[in-house]
């Protein structure tokens, strides 16, 4: 099964490492993502924390702009896969 495309990171907390995004398509708390630039894969994570408006969730849906804990610093412009 191909990766399918959740988003695009649009902002990055340095200090909290969070990263910030407008969820493409459905994922959830448990979930494998990929970050990629470039058609480069960066790193690989087990997504840990989402949340939306300061709101821990679950799961995310698409459309929502939401914001998920990572593991190592990620730019803007670089794409999430769920994996």
């Amino acid at each position: 099964m191909a990766d399918q495309k959740i988003g695009v990171i649009t902002h990055y907390f340095g200090k909290i490492s969070v990263a910030a995004f407008k969820a493409e398509s459905p994922f959830s708390v448990g979930d494998t993502v990929k970050f990629v630039r470039h058609g480069q894969e960066l790193f690989t994570q087990t997504v840990t924390s989402i949340q939306e408006e300061h709101k821990v969730l679950e799961k995310a849906d698409a459309g929502q702009d939401i914001a998920i804990k990572v593991d190592k610093p990620v730019h803007e412009g670089v794409e999430v896969y769920k994996a």
